[in-house]
């Protein structure tokens, strides 16, 4: 891939990362940026929302669907209650989060989607607690 695609990525990765997660989230993200960690970065804007969250076959609503099932899974705590609060921006919504969390304790188990519905439920009260929407 050649430099100028590769920036291109980055562009497109970044903006979806910002409709995605919102402007607050990434800015501190990109704040607390290192050099240890700033080609992780690239890599995560490039890769995942570069590539992966900008192809057309999912819906934005369906990716954060997608994303915070295998999230839940994997027992991702920290990443599920961001994806969670990031549903502001997706469209996806508790009925959608909760469907996908019954997958997830079909498929990965029980205490695995226990687990995550804890973690989805004091987020959603967080959420309510601060109505604003993450842009």
């Amino acid at each position: 891939m050649s430099e100028n695609e590769q920036n291109e990525r980055y562009k497109a990765g970044m903006a979806v990362r910002r409709q995605v997660l919102g402007d607050a989230h990434v800015d501190r993200a990109t704040a607390q940026m290192t050099e240890f960690d700033s080609d992780f970065q690239t890599f995560i804007t490039e890769g995942a929302w570069g590539s992966v969250w900008s192809r057309p076959g999912f819906t934005k609503r369906e990716r954060s669907i997608v994303t915070i099932a295998l999230l839940a899974a994997l027992g991702q705590d920290d990443e599920v209650a961001m994806h969670v609060r990031a549903t502001r921006n997706t469209g996806a919504t508790k009925e959608d989060i909760k469907e996908a969390l019954l997958h997830v304790a079909v498929y990965a188990g029980v205490p695995a989607a226990n687990h995550a519905i804890k973690i989805v439920k004091k987020t959603f009260a967080e959420m309510e607690a601060n109505p604003e929407p993450q842009k």
